[in-house]
């Protein structure tokens, strides 16, 4: 028998085009994204299936795009397979999806509310004041005191430990790019900027944070139907009473990822599926155990591929 765990993944795997294909294909889908417009109260859509990109790519639209495709997939697979999840655990603002497949979040107040996180991220720091990179061969000791090198009273943090030599860090665009100078002069790793709309993750974002705040203090949490795993602490959730004071102390700490999956794996699960656009879990996990059978499932082909794995 499958032991499922259901990933949701974050920012970095939107495209123009996601949902569409499950949207033309299955109702339930559709009505998730209708969902979202009418919570939104703009065409969010027509944005992920048709663009224009620049304005896909911008964080206050960017979260609720990735949120709700992952929940219109998450859709598709409990209503043709019945299939229910062991564990969830989402990157960054996947955690939303994560907790609105255990029952923590109604998904209406979900997507209001990773609009409202991107917007106040967005506006918590200056575009082109802040810059992320991912740090490719250098293991978390190593990248944190990189930080501290090139910091020169700036603020620069890992902001993702996201697997095995990759790890991803945020503040200001001067530190970072100090960082990266140093990084290239090094043989065997490599620094590449991210492009991202806002350095997440970090000591800037602390004003985000905190308007965040008010916004988390007004929803209905519900029971957790099943465990889901916290960024910021790399453990699981004690309960539903806990679910603001997480979401707030995720925006600006470092999304343990790598912690996160080790404790997703000792649950037992056989098989992982990425529930969302893009593949950016799939990898991930692939460079942290090679042995875990992992799918992603984001449109009618992957979702066939999927279940192949499901019937195994």
């Amino acid at each position: 028998m499958k032991k499922v765990g259901f990933l949701f993944p974050g920012q970095g795997s939107q495209y123009v085009g996601m949902g569409k294909d499950f949207s033309d294909r299955f109702p339930a889908a559709r009505q998730v994204f209708e969902e979202a417009n009418e919570a939104l109260g703009y065409n969010l859509a027509t944005l992920c299936f048709q663009g224009p990109e620049e304005d896909l790519k911008l964080t206050a639209n960017t979260q609720p795009a990735i949120l709700t495709t992952s929940i219109a997939a998450l859709r598709v697979i409990q209503g043709e397979r019945e299939l229910f999840p062991a564990v969830a655990a989402g990157h960054s603002l996947g955690e939303y999806g994560a907790l609105v497949a255990s029952g923590g979040l109604r998904f209406a107040d979900a997507v209001r509310l990773v609009h409202l996180r991107g917007k106040f991220m967005q506006e918590a720091v200056p575009v082109s004041v802040g810059a992320m990179a991912a740090i490719i061969g250098m293991t978390g000791p190593e990248v944190e005191a990189l930080c501290q090198d090139a910091a020169q009273g700036e603020v620069l943090a890992p902001a993702n430990y996201n697997s095995p030599g990759q790890v991803a860090i945020a503040g200001h665009r001067t530190a970072v790019n100090r960082a990266v100078a140093i990084v290239s002069q090094q043989a065997g790793r490599k620094a590449v900027l991210l492009p991202v709309s806002a350095p997440f993750h970090c000591a800037l974002l602390k004003p985000a944070a905190e308007r965040l705040k008010e916004e988390l203090a007004k929803v209905e949490v519900g029971d957790l139907r099943i465990p889901v795993l916290s960024n910021a602490e790399a453990d699981f959730y004690p309960g539903k009473n806990k679910i603001g004071e997480l979401l707030f102390k995720q925006i600006d700490h470092p999304v343990r990822w790598e912690e996160c999956m080790g404790q997703l794996i000792r649950t037992g699960v056989n098989l992982v599926l990425e529930v969302g656009p893009g593949k950016v879990l799939t990898g991930l996990m692939r460079r942290i155990n090679k042995d875990l059978k992992i799918a992603n499932v984001e449109d009618g082909p992957s979702w066939e591929k999927a279940q192949a794995l499901i019937a195994e």
